[in-house]
């Protein structure tokens, strides 16, 4: 193929071909005859101005001279290599495109992170590990930072009010069609109608998507937002931490993992295992504390969190004192719940069960840079003038008792005509997680004794038919510090964008309705709020895409202006979730502890109870702890 290539001049193929054929040779160990396949293809790559072959080129070079133990000539060809892979990201319009393209060039950054380490082994004093970690930044969630900065300027202003007008009627037009789907799945229908109204439904969801990139490339506001840059480690000690407070930063690897610990004026780096050891860990642990059979087992719990503490912590356990710990996680670490951690060097035949929550408050972070983002982003923004908005227990319905006025028998007949959205697959983000709409009768005690807590004048509530998707849209959430949601949440790791908060799906009439807060709904609000509680399951889960990290509903609430949002890792007894979050608000608003104190103190207090880590564990906050 080579040769006919060259004879019809067709140099883009013609480099192409080079590189499947070093590829060839260097499988075959054949590592020299790669290299030199590879160097004719790179100048070709650059002639023709095939920006993606060139950078592909030069990190097929930077791997074989890292095979060859040329070290520090390996990083100069990756380093290359990533100039052009940030270069051709930027230029990607859409925000999805973009973590997509992003997701795909993973494994170069990882290679740069390891060689970096490598060096570092080598060269401890020269700062590779300080180089290392800023590639680990550079890796992850760049996509968010992004959209929390622009986030920080209405990109709608000065725009083409044809724009601005078409954007509202395709709203209109995608919650026409939400109801009229959930009207005709909570009948009889034909496969076929299914389809159409689904296909009509993700038509005008990507009319709408193309429709917010052309608003993002026209507007002025957008046009003058510089890109944000992932922090250095110098910039991280100056900006994001103080002397309480320690950084862990995570990246898995298929050989090596690594972990950095950075205070406010020193790091320190650490060779983990492969991802694949640490994985099989965390799996035990969460089997551990979520298993109906397992989770009241604080001996079991206790053994296996022993063991991943042992992999992740152990190594970094004289620096932990009893300071904050900012965990930014990586992968299936996300979804892990650090406060259940054992503290190290702590035995539980001898000591009992001691996870980190003794010792520390524990704030997890999408990435280092995420939190330096959010603070120059609402620095300016002045405190609401009112304490609390509570939307609790909603009715999801027409059988619900606040229609009937009877408690209606739970019978498979019952469940199938009351529960259409699970019972005939209404939504595929519910179908895929398995949700059943079942009243959660405790929100309404959670949310009667946060009352309790506050001035009439400084809070509000929607409760019933009134906890629907009109007031949960509403601009008046805005004058509020908090905004409270005790109901259903789910996270769809297929389809993030489906992810959501369950309102009201029956109106005072009992006719269905709209009732799904959806992540592009989520990212549509304007919330300039301190705290967003979503009590609820599964709310601080979301998919986990390569270098964005879990895209969810934390993240959507962080765009719409939440300084922080406190959301859970797994199905949640509602019980002991008003047992936890009664705790939270009275260490907020009594003892006016910050949200992440009074988490911890809530926390502390069902473990002193000896209640297992299942029902308080799954609590976590995201974003800003000062």
């Amino acid at each position: 193929a080579l040769p006919i290539l060259q004879q019809v001049g067709d140099r883009g193929g013609e480099a192409t071909t080079l590189n499947n054929l070093g590829h060839v040779y260097s499988d075959l160990g054949e590592k020299q005859t790669a290299l030199n396949y590879y160097q004719q293809a790179l100048p070709i790559d650059r002639q023709v101005g095939v920006r993606d072959g060139e950078a592909i080129t030069l990190y097929n070079i930077a791997l074989l001279k890292r095979d060859q133990g040329k070290l520090t000539e390996s990083l100069t060809f990756i380093e290359k290599s990533l100039e052009i892979i940030e270069d051709l990201r930027i230029k990607v319009a859409s925000a999805e495109l973009r973590a997509s393209y992003f997701a795909t060039v993973q494994d170069e950054y990882q290679f740069y992170i390891d060689l970096l380490m490598q060096l570092h082994k080598q060269n401890p004093n020269q700062g590779y590990d300080a180089k290392a970690f800023h590639a680990s930044e550079r890796s992850r969630a760049r996509t968010l930072l992004e959209l929390l900065n622009e986030a920080s300027v209405n990109i709608r202003q000065g725009i083409d009010p044809k724009l601005a007008m078409t954007e509202r009627k395709l709203q209109q037009q995608l919650n026409t069609i939400e109801t009229q789907r959930i009207q005709l799945l909570s009948g009889e229908y034909t496969p076929e109608q299914k389809a159409n109204i689904e296909q009509t439904r993700d038509k005008l969801i990507d009319e709408y998507d193309k429709l917010r990139n052309k608003i993002r490339t026209t507007s002025p506001n957008y046009a003058a937002l510089t890109q944000p840059q992932p922090l250095t480690l110098k910039k991280v000690q100056q900006q994001v931490l103080d002397n309480d407070t320690l950084l862990l930063q995570y990246s898995l690897g298929e050989e090596s993992s690594y972990l950095w610990a950075v205070t406010k004026d020193s790091i320190h780096s650490y060779q983990l295992p492969p991802e694949a050891e640490i994985k099989n860990a965390a799996i035990e642990l969460m089997v551990r504390i979520t298993s109906p059979r397992e989770r009241n087992d604080t001996a079991k719990i206790d053994s296996a969190a022993d063991a991943l503490t042992e992999i992740i912590l152990k190594p970094v356990a004289e620096k932990l004192n009893k300071k904050r710990l900012l965990i930014v996680a990586d992968r299936f670490l996300q979804e892990i719940p650090f406060s259940a951690l054992s503290i190290p060097n702590t035995d539980g035949e001898s000591d009992g069960y001691q996870p980190l929550i003794v010792n520390h408050e524990i704030v997890n972070l999408p990435s280092a840079t995420t939190i330096a983002n959010i603070r120059n982003g609402t620095k300016a923004r002045k405190l609401a003038p009112k304490k609390v908005a509570i939307i609790a227990d909603p009715v999801f319905s027409p059988e619900d008792v606040r229609l009937t006025g009877k408690t209606t028998a739970s019978t498979s007949e019952n469940r199938s005509r009351a529960f259409p959205l699970e019972a005939k697959q209404l939504d595929r983000a519910a179908r895929d997680v398995g949700i059943k709409w079942d009243r959660l009768p405790a929100t309404r005690t959670e949310a009667e004794v946060i009352m309790a807590l506050i001035p009439e004048s400084e809070r509000t509530q929607a409760f019933d038919f009134q906890a629907n998707r009109k007031t949960a849209t509403s601009q008046e959430l805005g004058k509020y510090q908090i905004v409270h949601f005790a109901t259903h949440g789910f996270a769809n790791g297929k389809q993030p964008e489906l992810s959501g908060v369950v309102m009201s799906l029956v109106d005072k009439n009992g006719n269905w309705q709209n009732g799904f807060l959806r992540l592009n709904d989520i990212f549509n609000l304007n919330l300039p709020v301190e705290l967003v509680v979503l009590s609820a399951c599964q709310t601080a889960r979301g998919k986990d895409i390569k270098g964005e990290g879990l895209v969810g509903l934390t993240r959507g609430f962080m765009y719409a202006g939440a300084k922080r949002v406190v959301g859970s890792l797994w199905y949640v007894d509602d019980a002991a979730t008003a047992d936890l979050m009664s705790q939270f608000y009275q260490g907020m608003l009594k003892q006016e502890l910050s949200p992440v104190e009074a988490l911890r103190a809530a926390q502390m207090q069902m473990l002193e109870s000896g209640i297992s880590p299942y029902y308080w564990g799954a609590f976590t906050l995201q974003g800003e702890w000062e």
